[in-house]
């Protein structure tokens, strides 16, 4: 019986790189999918796929799943940051965050269910945020698209129940080591309000921190891991010890 597939978005680093990592090493095929492919990020293997992938173009995500073939498990967990006061945020930006981490969710989704449901089965997980769990400043606009994704995936799993199909979501916690602070400063860039520079970098400065628990990436990897392999997991599934202790506050 050949390996199990599962297609990863955003594999580029962070989470979704190390993910893409862990299903390798468990001796499954991996599609990981970047906006701008490098083959090099991850180890060769004949199980191992680098494809194309931009979750806002409609003509993209068909390419790739015309690529890809037949697929087990859709990890949606592409995204981008944005750490800034609503008050600064361009217009633009917002329709850029809403346009990858929701709508490019939501796209991806629509866009494998048809082989999961005629083959009555497969997995969905989703990757958001344990932001949306307990809120923080500067994250407004982030929190909203990710907490968007969190309805859309429990009110889906209803849906998909009858095709067996299961459908999870994995939230992280704050996680340094990730380009999430970095991405977020530049899709601000120096448009933020004046009177709220002195704070941006005092949060900033807490989102580098690392003397606090936080979120690493191989704690999301077990976390999809979990969710994929084990029917028994809930719908939310906490991964990094921020998160989980935010989880059973």
């Amino acid at each position: 019986m050949s390996s199990p597939t599962v297609l990863i978005s955003g594999c580029s680093s962070g989470f979704g790189l190390e993910t893409a990592r862990h299903f390798l090493e468990q001796g499954w095929r991996v599609i990981a999918t970047m906006r701008q492919p490098q083959q090099d990020l991850l180890p060769c293997s004949e199980r191992l796929r680098v494809l194309q992938l931009d979750v806002t173009d409609a003509h993209s995500i068909e390419r790739c799943l015309d690529a890809a073939g037949q697929i087990d498990v859709l990890v949606n967990n592409a995204g981008v940051g944005l750490l800034a006061p609503l008050e600064g945020i361009p217009p633009a930006n917002v329709r850029k965050l809403f346009d990858t981490n929701t709508l490019g969710t939501i796209a991806m989704t629509q866009a494998i269910l048809p082989q999961f449901r005629e083959r009555r089965g497969g997995v969905i997980v989703n990757v958001t945020s344990s932001v949306t769990v307990r809120s923080l400043p500067l994250l407004s606009v982030y929190t909203a698209s990710k907490a968007a994704v969190n309805a859309v995936t429990e009110t889906l799993a209803l849906e998909l129940a009858q095709f067996d199909i299961r459908v999870r979501l994995v939230l992280p916690g704050r996680s340094p080591e990730t380009r999430f602070g970095e991405n977020a400063r530049g899709m601000m860039g120096d448009t933020i309000p004046e009177p709220y520079r002195d704070f941006r970098e005092r949060i900033f400065a807490g989102v580098r921190d690392t003397t606090t628990p936080v979120t690493h990436a191989s704690d999301v990897a077990e976390a999809v891991w979990r969710a994929v392999t084990d029917p028994s997991t809930p719908m939310r599934i906490p991964a990094g010890e921020d998160a989980v202790a935010i989880a059973e506050a």
